[in-house]
């Protein structure tokens, strides 16, 4: 068999990014996030629901990520585990077809969309620990950015392509091109709009292949049952050893919250500028499709420039900047601008958030990307997927709290606007912590002995 080149490596790698990308852009955020809040009629409602059902999920990730990624780096074979957590992620997807609009049922619909986002959570944690595979220290921030700019791409693509072609207008009926949506989907039983389930789990059917082809992984070194029980130990012996690595447990801290107020905004985006600004599907579509663009374009340069200065840099001014934005938030409304009263019918309200949005994107890309380079930085090679799984857990451990606090605050509020004013104190624990963090990690804390999995 011909040995498959470092370049095809880099891009079958980044095709996961690709393909993964529109459940975050078409379902979580932007498409079927807001049709749920049309579902139920009641913004507060809608938010205080999504919350509970995604914090539910990340309790199940929390749980499960460091022990996942312990077995993967003890028995090998991460190609698996993204095989299985693959056809979760489509399951999911498909599944959320059946949300229909005459009889909804939000109990089934929460439990199919997280069957699909589990998926896609841990099918990442393997994907990500395969980066230090990928290029030296120096090229690996670089490579990230490029990947998270390219996954990007799909994201805006699969949305430009549901707006065009399949998401339709509640009162008229038609999509973007002012026709009925394509493939004969019926509007009235708001078809193409739900067609978003299955649309995002044949694009990550379709976008995986070049990702099989190319990325490889080492053999299995153990049986499964020993690699259980080897998995476990090792996963105690680092948790119990990570007080003594002072930059990794700052870190792990520090992202715990800063990614979780992040997965916030994106989380409650569509649902908060459907219900605050009275947006349809299509407007909180483009809204998307801003955000997309400038994320892609700073996540490509972020990476550059984490190349150059080190990933530190590049969080620290992500996170002042989406602190900046939680708090604009805000302000924002159709009554109101940053406190100056806007008249009825006003495009300033919607200007603004377009504004915001753009921010987010642009912040949030940057972010991502640097997240997992310094994760590489900080971790042990020897235990690289178990790191992984560890980010994982410090970005869910607290997943479950920012949407729960959030529905609870929307809830005891009554308002979506202070309901997402959890985001705030997030962003800046997150930011106090990274002082702890040093920009190359503390490797003399780790037993090097160990030989990293190749």
């Amino acid at each position: 068999m011909a040995e498959i080149s470092a370049r095809k490596r880099i891009w079958g790698w980044f095709f996961f990014d690709w393909a993964s990308q529109p459940y975050n852009t078409l379902l979580l955020t932007f498409i079927f996030g807001p049709y749920v809040k049309e579902m139920l009629g009641d913004g507060t409602r809608a938010q205080s629901a999504w919350g509970f059902g995604i914090g539910a999920a990340g309790i199940v990730i929390a749980i499960l990520a460091p022990v996942l990624g312990a077995m993967a780096d003890t028995a090998g074979n991460r190609m698996r585990w993204i095989w299985l957590f693959s056809i979760m992620y489509v399951v999911g997807s498909f599944g959320l077809w059946f949300a229909h609009p005459d009889h909804f049922d939000l109990l089934l619909v929460l439990c199919l969309f997280a069957i699909g986002l589990i998926g896609m959570e841990f099918a990442t944690i393997f994907t990500n620990s395969m980066l230090p595979d990928l290029g030296t220290p120096e090229e690996i921030g670089r490579i990230s950015g490029n990947g998270w700019a390219f996954g990007y791409v799909g994201g805006l693509l699969a949305l430009v392509i549901m707006l065009l072609f399949f998401s339709e207008n509640a009162a008229t009926g038609t999509t973007m091109l002012g026709r009925s949506p394509a493939l004969g989907l019926n509007p009235a039983a708001r078809e193409g709009t739900r067609f978003v389930g299955p649309l995002t789990g044949l694009w990550f059917i379709v976008f995986m292949v070049p990702f099989f082809l190319y990325v490889r992984d080492p053999k299995p070194r153990g049986t499964d049952g020993a690699a259980v029980a080897a998995a476990l130990r090792g996963l105690g012996q680092t948790l119990r050893g990570l007080p003594a690595n002072r930059s990794l447990f700052a870190y792990l801290g520090s992202s715990m919250f800063y990614r979780d107020a992040l997965n916030g905004m994106y989380t409650f985006g569509g649902i908060y500028a459907a219900g605050v600004l009275n947006w349809s599907v299509i407007d909180t579509g483009l809204f998307g499709i801003l955000a997309i663009i400038t994320g892609a374009i700073f996540a490509w340069l972020g990476g550059r420039v984490d190349s150059a200065l080190g990933p530190k840099p590049v969080i620290v001014a992500g996170i002042l900047t989406l602190t900046v934005v939680a708090v604009a938030i805000l302000f924002v409304s159709r009554e109101a601008v940053f406190g100056m009263p806007v008249e009825p019918g006003s495009k300033m309200p919607d200007t603004a958030f377009y504004i915001l949005g753009a921010l987010i994107g642009a912040a949030g890309g940057t972010l991502q990307s640097a997240s997992r380079t310094m994760m590489v930085r900080q971790a042990n090679p020897a235990r690289m997927a178990e790191a992984f799984g560890l980010y994982a857990l410090a970005g869910k451990a607290t997943s479950f709290i920012a949407p729960l606090l959030i529905g609870v605050v929307t809830l005891w509020t009554g308002s979506q606007q202070w309901g997402v004013t959890p985001l705030i104190g997030l962003f800046l624990l997150g930011l106090f912590l990274l002082a702890w963090v040093k920009p190359e990690g503390d490797r003399a804390a780790w037993d090097t002995s160990e030989e990293p999995p190749r």
